[in-house]
């Protein structure tokens, strides 16, 4: 069996590179993605979007467990694989802007995502920079986006390297630590919601927060996040943090937990609508 054959079983490679896997008998419920390199695709909130992997393309490494994760559970997908260099990150990541460059399309956006947590690759930094060379480079218009689970940034690398790009996204949920340990699920016992905000603080208003609202249940337990016993601290939350936008959304893909539900787009504008309240752009995905 060749090694595409056994990344591929029990799962669908699909257009654009990823493999989907839904088999409930195994326990698998989640898309991988290829890397270093993958797309473009279009993003609901980021447009042409070329996206770039550091984690390995044949299985999921990240500091969250999320039951919503559209990469699935971390144990239904350990990675064999290496973790790029960030040579190879360069090198791939050349040829692709060069073919854009060459036969489109352009990209609004070169973002960072893929199986997991951008920024636990130990060169995370070192590739950015890159990054924005290439970028220079090939698309001077184009953005740099980090999606970031937030859980690294107390790194001054990471940080540092947060502050670079044009658009540093960071997750938060909430700022209900029993919520997160149910929900998120964060693997270092340390995780403490309260020095996350305190952190994201100090990037002034060069972050975005992005938030996932849903609801459903999950081993029996009520996981809503839409009504005011979450809603209002976070508002309180994303006053004291000033971020330059607020990006809000639900679930849009198969979850490795089966009894997600969507927020409403009634919900999500009424949380919107308590955002732009501050002075802070909101934007909804539904």
């Amino acid at each position: 069996m060749s090694k595409d054959e056994e990344i591929t079983k029990n799962g669908q490679r699909r257009q654009d590179g990823t493999i989907a896997y839904s088999s409930e008998t195994e326990g698998k419920r989640g898309i991988i993605f290829p890397s270093p390199i993958f797309g473009p695709v279009h993003s609901r909130r980021l447009g042409v979007s070329l996206g770039v992997n550091l984690l390995p393309g044949d299985g999921k490494v990240c500091s969250f467990d999320c039951i919503y994760c559209e990469c699935g559970y971390n144990k239904s997908f350990p990675p064999h694989q290496k973790l790029p260099t960030r040579t190879e990150v360069r090198q791939a990541l050349r040829a692709k802007l060069q073919e854009m460059k060459e036969i489109g399309p352009n990209p609004d956006v070169i973002t960072f995502a893929g199986n997991g947590e951008p920024t636990v690759h130990p060169r995370f930094a070192d590739i950015i920079h890159d990054t924005i060379a290439l970028r220079n480079e090939f698309f001077p218009e184009a953005k740099i986006s980090v999606l970031c689970n937030s859980t690294r940034i107390l790194r001054e690398d990471v940080f540092n390297a947060l502050l670079k790009v044009d658009n540093n996204i960071l997750k938060l949920d909430t700022i209900d630590m029993d919520y997160i340990r149910m929900v998120d699920r964060p693997l270092s016992p340390r995780f403490s919601v309260e020095k996350i905000i305190e952190r994201m603080m100090e990037f002034g208003n060069r972050c975005i927060v992005q938030t996932m609202f849903l609801k459903g249940t999950h081993n029996g337990c009520d996981v809503s996040n839409v009504s005011d016993k979450f809603v209002l601290p976070w508002i309180d939350a994303i006053q004291r943090i000033q971020p330059s936008e607020v990006m809000i959304y639900t679930i849009d893909r198969t979850t490795p937990s089966p009894l997600l539900e969507k927020a409403t787009p009634a919900e999500l504008d009424n949380i919107a609508d308590r955002v732009q309240s501050l002075g802070i752009p909101c934007q909804v995905s539904y």
